[in-house]
């Protein structure tokens, strides 16, 4: 299938609009390397207008019952659902994921949309027992205000919709500076909540320089609220930014997954799990497992099946019939796995299959497979964002919980054992915000969704994400 790629425009209070300016970027097809389209790049001018929109949409939406936002949450679902295989080709066609992987993208989406359109009517305040008879006290819960919302270009819609489900659900209006690499799947998103009915300047949407963009959002007096999902180097800095201006904000940064295999484990089950998992979207996913810690006892046998299921996998355009995997975003990344790789090598690791990129045009490398990797070499320190599982053994599970734990991420980590002991023990002692046991990462709606350490504050998942876009006030009233 493929869908004629657009050029993207900017959404302002309600309307699509080039940039003031005229100004527009290049947007490329990873799997070619050919220029697809374009995408308006918004100044100042055009900031200023959206904040404008933003700050008058939220004093309309703060007014809509629940109920309502309810109502329109659902149908903006409905439609993302109904236009799911012509958003799929464009994200495919602009970020490179298999049809298949965008298409459970673009319907899980709207399945998060749905679940944050029914906790709009479970935003409860209380009832405080007050010290005097003729008092009563209230605990109301309001919205925090407009937010600006920050997302990176590996899960274009999905990573806009667990912010923009809790900040509408809770009454707050929302802009967005999507990714430039990646700019049509979004705004085909927002377009929804558009003919959904959603008043003028409730959603926004704006691209160009992200430096830019950040700096003048954060700071902006309007915005109340502000989210981001990216490297934890940028989410220091912005947190950093919008502490001095004291506005409330969910990091959601990197993450360095381990994953444990117990001496118990069901290899076969590892293998096909965490390896479904590793090589997901080219494993550029924030929660992708990364460092395998292995019993010595069974790392042979899991190296051996994880090398058949890497080299198994079929690897090409994502608008093909048949591909699994498809290429890396940007060259930029074929440079740092290259580099990975060699001082993987270079350290004293194994490469067992895989470990270069190919083909005469496109961001394609190969599903890679290290053993033996030294806990000095980088990418046992570095988030690789790529294709690549990097397998060590250990002979003590206490052993493997102190290397998941060793590094500042604590975002996502795996498991895998029979023993209800090793369980307890990993559920107890391993530094993650999200634990997955004996199954690939299957991230829900209704549980929270973020990491500790480096790897951000906050939740976007679960009645907890809502928290972060909603104010508690306390009101006291006594009978005169």
């Amino acid at each position: 299938m493929s869908t004629a790629y657009p050029d993207t425009q900017l959404l302002i209070d309600g309307q699509w609009q080039d940039a003031a300016s005229g100004k527009k970027i290049d947007v490329r097809n990873p799997a070619s390397g050919e220029v697809i389209g374009r995408v308006a790049h918004a100044d100042i001018a055009d900031l200023d207008r959206a904040l404008a929109a933003a700050d008058k949409g939220f004093q309309v939406w703060r007014k809509v019952s629940a109920h309502e936002r309810g109502a329109i949450m659902r149908r903006a679902a409905a439609l993302l659902k109904e236009r799911a295989d012509e958003i799929a080709a464009l994200l495919t066609q602009e970020q490179g994921k298999p049809l298949a992987e965008a298409k459970v993208e673009i319907i899980a989406g709207a399945g998060i949309i749905e679940w944050f359109a029914d906790e709009a009517l479970r935003v409860y305040g209380r009832i405080v027992p007050s010290r005097r008879p003729e008092q009563q006290q209230l605990v109301i819960k309001e919205p925090v205000g407009p937010v600006a919302a920050f997302t990176p270009w590996n899960f274009p819609v999905n990573q806009i919709v667990r912010k923009i489900g809790a900040a509408l659900a809770s009454g707050c209006s929302f802009l967005v500076k999507a990714p430039e690499e990646t700019p049509a799947s979004p705004a085909a998103l927002l377009k929804c909540f558009v003919d959904a009915g959603i008043p003028a300047g409730v959603v926004g949407l704006v691209y160009g320089n992200p430096a830019q963009i950040s700096e003048y959002l954060i700071a902006h007096p309007v915005i109340r609220k502000v989210t981001f999902t990216g490297s934890t180097a940028v989410g220091k800095q912005l947190a950093a930014l919008a502490g001095l201006h004291m506005k409330r904000s969910t990091m959601e940064l990197g993450g360095h997954a381990p994953v444990i295999v117990a001496e118990d484990a069901d290899v076969q089950l590892a293998v096909k799990a965490a390896g479904a998992a590793k090589f997901r979207n080219a494993g550029q996913v924030c929660i992708s497992p990364t460092r395998f810690l292995v019993h010595n006892s069974v790392r042979e046998e899991f190296t051996r099946a994880m090398v058949a299921h890497a080299e198994a996998l079929k690897v090409g355009n994502g608008l093909e019939q048949g591909t699994q995997m498809g290429p890396l975003a940007n060259p930029r990344r074929v440079t740092a796995l290259t580099q990975l790789i060699q001082n993987a090598e270079q350290s004293g690791a194994k490469l067992m299959t895989g470990g270069a990129s190919f083909g005469s045009a496109g961001n394609f490398f190969a599903p890679t497979v290290l053993a033996d990797v030294p806990l000095t070499a980088d990418i046992f320190n570095q988030e690789p964002f790529g294709p690549v599982a990097a397998i060590r053994g250990f002979d003590k599970i206490e052993d493997a919980i102190q290397e998941a734990n060793r590094l500042s991420y604590g975002l996502a980590a795996y498991a895998f054992t029979r023993s209800l002991k090793t369980t307890h023990q990993l559920s107890q002692d391993v530094e993650a915000g999200m634990l997955w046991i004996n199954q690939p990462a299957l991230p829900s709606a209704e549980l929270p969704f973020g990491g500790i350490k480096d790897s951000g504050y906050g939740s976007e998942g679960g009645p907890e994400a809502l928290e972060a876009y909603l104010v508690a006030k306390a009101v006291a009233i006594s009978c005169v």
